[in-house]
């Protein structure tokens, strides 16, 4: 009997809708990033990219323990001299809550070349409302 192995013609992507209303972020985070990557399929192959979508509602609405909307902080720099920019979880939460998802999501993910195209996957909107109804998504409960 021969391995099987996927191809992309034969990946079938479902579409999921998670919730993040009182969740907590670093939680939610891994389970999309497995859902995304396409672990919870059993034909997952770590070299081909067999994940789904993934549509991310309530994103501001998220919980984290701790300090941590006072103490995280996300960093940048422009690579001038002095081009350091810092910003934590609270204020990127009140100007940008769904860049706290994708940068959730993006660092579980495998820091490799099929990231980028799994990140184009993932979905996130601030309200209970998307604009993906047409394509059935199965709701999943992250408990």
């Amino acid at each position: 009997m021969k391995t099987y192995f996927p191809t992309l013609e034969k990946v079938e992507r479902k579409w999921h809708v998670i919730d993040l209303a009182g969740k907590n972020l670093g939680r939610a985070a891994t389970e999309i990033a497995r859902i995304l990557t396409g672990k919870i399929k059993p034909e997952f192959t770590p070299n081909i990219d067999v994940g789904d979508f993934v549509v991310v509602v309530n994103a501001d609405k998220f919980t984290v323990t701790g300090n941590k909307l006072v103490e995280k902080e996300y960093r940048r720099h422009s690579g001038y001299p002095g081009g350091l920019k810092s910003i934590n979880l609270k204020d990127l939460i009140k100007k940008y809550p769904e860049r706290a998802i994708k940068f959730a999501v993006m660092g579980m993910l495998p820091k490799n070349k099929l990231r980028p195209d799994r990140m184009k996957r993932l979905k996130v909107y601030t309200t209970a409302t998307h604009p993906h109804q047409a394509q059935n998504p199965v709701e999943k409960n992250l408990e």
